[in-house]
């Protein structure tokens, strides 16, 4: 999740966040000169307007003219826009000051010695952690002279203003190409050279704005990868927009763009050799995961860095033998040298342990090396940042569990933990024992682990595997040698009660992991996502207790089992539906029936381009808790919606003091003074407000 812009201090009714004004490049003009004119817009700090796409939400600048007879005023030119991230949302906009530069075109039939008077009434959204629609009437004077002449101080600022448009450039093609995502590839000369890339398409609901792009260069140009937007049509009709970027001109970096137009077609070539370039202080680094200027992305070890990092990979590796992941796993393994494990055939075993550690962990590597030339940010444990992942690793280790409770069991060794193929004989359990190990240590980091797997996802694809290989045998060193030392076998003591115990109480660091895996699918889905996963845990208990009692109950547990997962299936995938309120449309007479009818009536003052009402509504008004706690107490939930100008809501939010939404009041029922909420909510306050359980 991105993270949101600090927090300020509301506004004062009457406060103006924006400085607006027009300038003219020209001193005088001749009669018919067309000259360039700009829009300023001084912006406070942490405040921002909106480009012609706004992005997320927002709403862009305009401007209705009133000029002379005979004159003719252009649209609004729009300088490259920036990234701006809030929560989830990424808006495109201005920060700072910006010049929009316009073109007019004076009379024909203009005298010299007249004075032309342009008016601009001009609107524009300004948001920060709140949104407030401002208006201003601009006014610019220019004389008319028989020759034009320049403004010495604005001349040559209008001027770098206009030079900096994104432009149309020759010789730069572009194609975009259909697919999940689709692969947008543009031939720009200097991709080599630029930062902070990214596609800001025309259209609003052509390009999901706020997916990342993982941008890619090469030689011959830059490809991103687009998440469709509302139009759903991406890749099969022409694609219009900005790509910007941030390059160096003069020694400083600047914000500049290209306009493209994107035919369908096939990537082209040299433009998705390797991840593009960003800064650390670049809104969206870590939204895009990509590399750094100066990182190892695209260069090659020397050959000390790189036995450096094998020697960090293989101690980081032999550390990771004694996480918490993974000990619980080793320690049943290493029990079976307790049963009297013949020494060829531990020897065997030890090979077998060593190829399975060495297999899984040489897989999990091509497969990142696949994601990674996919264009995908991945990293070691990248698999639990799927929900269907994070649910079957811990009813693998429920179900591991219960097996070392004595619920139900494979057969009669006790190296069956790496599942149901072991049953095959100890050979496969030996192996699949190694592999269950190295999924186990994916959510634990070792020290050390993290400066060779960091080195190791930058370099080519035989680098990577030389360093997972160097963990992996790290990893699987301390037990593949206690199969080959009989004198350290003869450390363990003989068998006996104890090991049923200690099986027994292996069993717990088992649940544990469970648990610890379900707290994160509750971050990935949510109370339904766990309640789901308890259940489907639920059923699978009751049909392996049962199943020992017969074909009959092996069969009614495969029943439950299969019913649980039918009504469980979408949270456990990440497929969760929220459930919305119902909402009916704010007036204050509605406000005032319901109340008069003893229900409880929470309002919200919101706008389609307000960023802090999208978060809110998202994070604590659309979900099912308090979906159910609104319909439990009766409570009427109504929304003002103030994306177009309403006289009625404007009224409503000054009377509450407030310049701009979102607003949020809940009126009790029963009479009383509506209390007033924050601006950022939360689900427990909302709740907490219906319920009447605030002091």
């Amino acid at each position: 999740m991105l993270a949101p812009a600090a927090a300020q201090a509301p506004p004062l009714p009457g406060e103006r966040q924006v400085d607006g004004s027009l300038h003219s490049a020209r001193a005088a003009v001749a009669p018919g000169e067309t000259f360039t004119i700009v829009l300023r817009q001084d912006i406070r700090e942490h405040w921002h307007t909106y480009w012609v796409n706004p992005g997320s939400s927002g709403e862009p600048t305009e401007l209705t003219w009133t000029a002379p007879a005979g004159a003719s005023v252009g649209e609004i030119q729009w300088p490259a826009p920036k990234a701006i991230p809030f929560a989830m949302l990424v808006n495109f906009g201005y920060e700072g000051e910006v010049l929009f530069p316009i073109e007019i075109t004076a009379p024909a039939n203009a005298e010299p010695g007249q004075v032309l008077n342009f008016v601009a009434d001009a609107y524009w959204l300004v948001c920060s952690d709140i949104c407030i629609p401002e208006e201003a009437r601009l006014q610019l004077s220019v004389p008319v002279a028989p020759e034009g002449r320049d403004d010495a101080t604005w001349g040559p600022r209008v001027a770098a203003a206009v030079a900096a448009l994104p432009r149309a450039q020759e010789g730069v093609q572009a194609h975009i190409t259909a697919g999940s995502p689709a692969r947008l590839s543009v031939a720009l000369p200097n991709a080599a050279d630029v930062r902070n890339a990214r596609f800001f398409a025309f259209n609003r609901d052509v390009v999901a704005p706020a997916e990342p792009q993982r941008p890619r260069m090469g030689a011959s140009g830059l490809s991103f990868d687009l998440a469709p937007g509302v139009a759903n049509n991406l890749g099969q009709v022409p694609l219009e927009g900005v790509v910007a970027f941030d390059v160096q001109e003069g020694g400083a970096w600047v914000r500049r763009g290209v306009e493209i137009t994107a035919e369908p077609g096939e990537t082209l070539a040299g433009t998705n050799d390797e991840a593009a370039l960003f800064t650390d202080d670049y809104a969206l680094a870590e939204l895009e995961g990509a590399a750094r200027p100066g990182a190892a992305a695209g260069e090659s070890m020397t050959a000390f860095a790189l036995f450096a990092a094998l020697g960090l990979a293989l101690v980081g590796g032999l550390i990771l033998n004694v996480m918490p992941c993974v000990l619980p796993v080793l320690s049943v393994k290493a029990l079976s040298f307790a049963g009297g494990v013949q020494a060829g055939d531990a020897r065997r075993h030890g090979l077998l342990y060593f190829a399975g550690v060495m297999a899984t962990f040489l897989a999990l590597a091509a497969l990142l090396i696949a994601l990674r030339e996919a264009g995908e940010a991945v990293g070691w444990g990248f698999q639990l940042q799927a929900p269907w992942v994070t649910s079957a690793l811990a009813l693998l280790f429920f179900v591991i569990g219960l097996n070392l409770l004595g619920v139900f069991g494979f057969g009669g060794s006790l190296q069956n933990a790496g599942g149901n193929l072991t049953v095959r004989g100890g050979d496969a359990g030996a192996f699949f024992t190694g592999a269950l190990a190295v999924i186990a240590a994916t959510p634990c980091t070792a020290p050390f682990m993290a400066g060779a797997i960091g080195a190791a996802l930058t370099q080519s694809a035989g680098v990577t595997l030389l360093i997972f290989a160097a963990l992996g045998l790290g990893f699987a060193l301390p037990l593949t040698l206690l199969h080959f030392a009989p004198g350290l076998q003869r450390l363990i003591p003989k068998p006996g009660p104890w090991m049923e115990r200690v099986r027994n109480v292996l069993a717990f660091p088992m649940f544990a992991a469970a648990v610890w895996l379900v707290w994160v699918l509750a971050a990935q889905t949510g109370a339904d996502g766990v309640a789901a996963l308890l259940g489907v845990m639920a059923a699978i208990g009751f049909a392996l207790f049962v199943a020992r009692w017969g074909r009959g109950w092996m069969v009614a547990g495969a029943v439950a089992i299969a019913l649980t997962v039918t009504f469980t299936w979408r949270p456990l995938v990440g497929a969760e539906t929220r459930a919305l309120l119902t909402s009916e449309p704010w007036s204050v007479a509605r406000v005032e029936a319901l109340r008069a009818e003893g229900r409880g009536v929470f309002v919200n003052f919101t706008a389609a381009w307000c960023v802090t009402c999208k978060v809110n509504e998202a994070a604590a008004l659309t979900t099912p808790a308090v979906a159910q706690a609104f319909a439990d107490h009766n409570v009427a939930y109504l929304v003002g919606d103030w994306t177009n100008r309403d006289e009625d809501i404007a009224a409503a939010l000054a009377d509450n003091g407030r310049a701009g939404v979102p607003l949020y009041l809940y009126f009790p029922p029963g009479g009383g003074e509506a209390v007033v909420l924050p601006q950022m909510l939360s689900q427990d306050l909302v709740i907490a407000t219906v319920s009447g359980d605030t002091p």
